[in-house]
């Protein structure tokens, strides 16, 4: 009931037997102090009315504006990640009733993986999204997550729309290297960066479009002596429990690639030539198809992006993402051979 309607009734209801009683006293004083007393109740009843309203009002999402991070950033120590992981894990209480669904959980691979592998590691516990990366020697490349609740099918699904947007994106590069005229050392350093971008996207396409041992973690939900039992299973680095963690697009998970051993660090790409940053590229020449899928946390230059995903050129960035980093000597990855221009 809106609070005009509920003064209206305390009219209609109050005021009526208030005139009654003045007409039938005689006495001024009397009058007087009748009227005193209505005075107070109305104001009395205009207060509790406002009150009334007040505590009425719907109460917003307290939580808007608020973003968990579950993971790694930057300068963090990873076995002490790795330690933490652990101790939070056993520390889940086992006996307790768990949330609806289970609890989320960050778990992070010790190698990448194949699709068909997931199954083996993951096939029993709620599986939301998967983050996936082609470990290219010496190359910075996209880290990519891909929304996963049917494991291998939606991987694969996933890692094909990649590979047609890297296509796409090598030959957007292309044609930007066509485009710059001149042979002074700016235009051949420009080209030249170009044509390093549509190496790395050409081969990424590759890589994703044969279902490449790409994955390296996956963000899970399932009881604590699930959870527990994933975290027994080969191939499987660490699980980092989140019971605070109730809605996924309110969480930023960041987990640390394999080649991360000591401390999580972005290390200098040791390709032929950096690509050009995201700030320093101009207006893209060819667009990719548009999708109306959100686009996740990005940034150079080993951006995050949800699949699927609008226009390569112009991720969208947010608050936070995983740090970029290089691929190990000893990381085993056969990198393919990259279309000829040509194609």
């Amino acid at each position: 009931m809106r609070a005009g309607n509920l003064l209206r009734q305390l009219d209609q209801r109050l005021l009526p037997p208030l005139t009654r009683a003045v007409a039938r006293l005689g006495d001024r004083s009397a009058r007087s102090g009748v009227l005193s007393w209505a005075a107070v109740l109305s104001a009395a009843a205009v207060l509790g009315t406002a009150v009334w309203a007040v505590d009425d009002t719907p109460v917003g999402d307290r939580t808007v504006g608020e973003v968990t991070r579950v993971g790694v950033a930057d300068g963090d120590s990873v076995p002490g990640y790795l330690r933490s992981a652990a101790a939070d894990l056993a520390a889940l209480p086992g006996s307790a009733p768990a949330p609806e669904g289970g609890t989320y959980a960050l778990v992070t691979l010790d190698a990448y993986l194949p699709p068909q592998r997931l199954a083996t590691v993951l096939g029993d516990v709620g599986v939301s999204t998967v983050f996936g990366r082609v470990p290219l020697p010496g190359r910075q490349t996209e880290i990519v997550k891909i929304p996963a609740l049917r494991v291998p099918d939606d991987v694969v699904a996933g890692m094909e729309q990649v590979a047609a947007r890297k296509e796409t994106e090598a030959a957007d590069y292309r044609a930007r290297a066509a485009a710059v005229d001149g042979d002074g050392p700016g235009e051949r350093e420009l080209r030249e960066q170009y044509a390093s971008g549509a190496e790395v996207a050409a081969a990424e396409a590759t890589a994703y479009r044969t279902g490449c041992a790409c994955v390296y973690a996956a963000v899970v939900r399932a009881t604590p002596v699930a959870l527990r039992g994933v975290a027994t299973r080969p191939d499987v680095r660490a699980v980092d429990p989140a019971p605070e963690v109730y809605r996924l697009d309110r969480t930023v998970f960041t987990p640390p690639l394999p080649e991360q051993r000591d401390v999580v660090r972005p290390p200098a790409d040791t390709g032929p030539s950096p690509a050009p940053t995201q700030s320093e590229r101009p207006a893209p020449m060819i667009s990719a198809p548009a999708s109306s899928a959100p686009v996740g946390e990005s940034s150079e230059p080993a951006p995050v992006v949800t699949i699927p995903s609008p226009e390569p050129s112009k991720p969208e960035p947010t608050e936070s993402a995983p740090p970029s980093v290089t691929t190990s000597p000893d990381t085993t990855f056969v990198e393919p051979s990259p279309p000829s221009p040509s194609s």
